[in-house]
């Protein structure tokens, strides 16, 4: 356990608000958005299932005074996936997403990008471990 560092805290919590939005966004919005991108509404809706459950892991970290450093690293790792992952989707040829759709895409993955290097720069600004 450590206690995270204000910086942590608020990479957490931004990576949260952020996540929650477009959560709600692809899981309402995701019939709606499909034709606008060309992509699957299968992908929307189920990218928008799975983000309503990291919002709540990454919101519920950043409220904690300690947390499990294995944890964030974590969140992290999956951060920085997301971001290679939401690339490789482009040049897989499993979607063909328009030019707003590759924008959309291009976009959240350099966010999530963002918020990985965000994390990361406040993991290492943390308090020392506590004991258990």
């Amino acid at each position: 356990m450590i206690h995270p560092s204000t910086f942590l805290s608020r990479a957490l919590l931004a990576d949260a608000a952020f996540s929650g939005v477009a959560a709600v966004a692809l899981t309402l919005g995701a019939g709606a958005l499909a034709p606008f991108l060309n992509l699957p509404e299968v992908l929307l809706r189920e990218t928008g299932l799975f983000l309503i459950a990291y919002t709540a892991l990454v919101g519920w970290l950043a409220t904690r005074s300690t947390v499990m450093k294995a944890l964030v690293l974590f969140v992290i790792i999956g951060n920085a996936a997301w971001t290679l992952g939401s690339i490789a989707l482009l040049f897989s040829g499993a979607v063909s997403p328009n030019l707003l759709g590759q924008v959309f895409i291009v976009a959240q993955a350099i966010a999530t990008g963002v918020f990985a290097e965000l994390q990361y720069i406040g993991l290492r600004k943390s308090g020392a471990t506590v004991a258990a």
